[in-house]
């Protein structure tokens, strides 16, 4: 059950498991890290360069960069497990069913494992080839 508390006190006192209350400390911390994360990533590509005028070999400039790598990684893996957490949320309020509830689980939780594969190897295994500027 989702603890329903707002300050840590509180969700101490509501926590089934220590477990739970990680994870109810998790989404308050990853939540105000992927409004900075996202911020600057907004800010990087629409504000310091025009959106209307983004190339292959900007994108291929910035993603053979290993910082812009790890920056996305961490975006991308943040927002999968905040979102995931999110949604666990959800199917313990809303699923009454045990059986149910545990094989939406193992849906969301398959879906979110694979796209989480998937950009990870889109990221970290696909290397840009830079045109030549001429």
């Amino acid at each position: 059950m989702a603890i329903k508390a707002r300050r840590y006190q509180e969700a101490k006192s509501q926590a089934g498991s220590n477990l739970e209350l990680a994870w109810w400390v998790f989404m308050r911390v990853s939540g105000v890290v992927l409004v900075f994360l996202v911020l600057g990533h907004i800010y990087m590509d629409n504000i310091m360069m025009d959106a209307g005028k983004t190339t292959y070999t900007y994108i291929a400039q910035r993603l053979s960069d290993i910082t812009w790598k790890l920056y996305d990684w961490l975006m991308l893996s943040l927002g999968l497990l905040h979102g995931m957490n999110g949604v666990r949320y959800v199917l313990d309020d809303w699923v009454r069913s045990p059986t149910r509830r545990l094989w939406w689980k193992v849906v969301i939780y398959g879906l979110a494992i694979v796209a989480f594969v998937v950009g990870s190897f889109s990221l970290f295994n696909h290397h840009f080839v830079i045109p030549a500027q001429g």
